[in-house]
């Protein structure tokens, strides 16, 4: 029975590392996209992501008959505040990234997710209670460094790469607490900015200030699929926060911020100097020995179940 319940937690742990590496992945290339919309400001921008995820999520809700659980998950006063809490601070993290896209700041946007996993250690630690091992603590200390270098090289507090590290690392421990279905949190999440977003395209539309009337019909396409690249992940995310540790989360982030930065470098030709490459090179070494620490124990559990019983 019990080596039944430790495959049964291995298979859903590596079910976690596929989601999360599948979910970061898919952030990493997301400049990509939110490039081909800068005909768009970074507000019109917000507003189609809040309205376009809210659709794609409602038709998969009612293609799977989840719709029903939506009402249950608005039970209770705290379940409300979370979702609230959680879609407003997704708010603000996605306009930030938005902005910094089309303000040619992703290498700097890449480096708010390198910091990211710190948060999200510290978060671990001080929150959730997860124990590290000496190699995990290793790992960190590298990343601190690799993250202090690339901060020094701006010559100024990176409020950008801030804004980003600790608003997604809040967000991913608001999630992991939420006794909420995935799919059913993120629709209630994009369902209380949704009406906020119309009234704002609608305003900005009337008034002659917004850009949408004017769009050439290849970015006009586009606008629905922003519910697809935003909703997938974030479901892939939420997912991942529930099979693995947080703090295992917290370094696969890494993915996305590498992704990023490499699109910064070679695809939108920002700068990238030696100092950079030091910085990026103490962050993967950091990342090495985190995942030789982490599956070094799995490994060992493994072996230790895999052991004949003695009579």
């Amino acid at each position: 029975m019990a080596r039944l319940t430790e495959n049964s937690e291995s298979k859903e742990a590596n079910m976690g590392y596929i989601y999360g590496i599948l979910a970061f992945t898919a952030w990493g290339l997301l400049p990509i996209f939110w490039k081909l919309l800068s005909a768009l400001s970074a507000e019109e921008i917000l507003a189609n992501r809040f309205i376009w995820s809210f659709v794609f999520l409602a038709l998969i809700l009612l293609g799977t008959g989840q719709y029903r659980k939506v009402r249950e998950s608005l039970l209770g006063k705290r379940n409300i505040g979370l979702i609230t809490l959680a879609s407003l601070i997704i708010s603000f993290n996605w306009f930030t990234f938005i902005w910094a896209v089309n303000s040619n700041y992703v290498v700097e946007a890449s480096l708010g997710y390198f910091i990211n996993p710190l948060v999200v250690f510290l978060l671990s630690i001080l929150v959730v209670k997860e124990r590290l091992n000496r190699g995990q603590y290793t790992a960190l200390g590298l990343a601190f460094v690799g993250v202090a270098i690339l901060t020094y090289l701006y010559g100024r507090i990176p409020w950008v790469a801030l804004i980003l590290a600790v608003t997604f690392a809040l967000y991913g421990l608001i999630k992991r607490y939420l006794p909420v279905d995935s799919l059913v949190g993120l629709s209630l999440e994009t369902l209380i900015i949704t009406p906020l977003a119309v009234a704002y395209l609608v305003y900005r539309t009337l008034s002659g200030t917004g850009n949408l009337a004017g769009l050439p019909p290849l970015t006009m396409a586009l606008l629905p699929l922003a519910g697809v690249v935003t909703a997938t992940p974030l479901l892939w995310f939420t997912r991942s926060t529930r099979l693995i540790k947080f703090s295992s989360v917290g370094f696969l982030q890494y993915i996305a911020p590498t992704l990023t930065l490499l699109l910064g470098i070679f695809l939108f030709k920002e700068e990238f100097s030696a100092g950079h490459l030091l910085g990026f090179s103490f962050i993967w070494a950091a990342l090495l020995i985190y995942t030789f620490a982490t599956f070094k124990i799995h490994f060992f559990k493994k072996e230790r179940t895999a052991a004949p019983m003695e009579p």
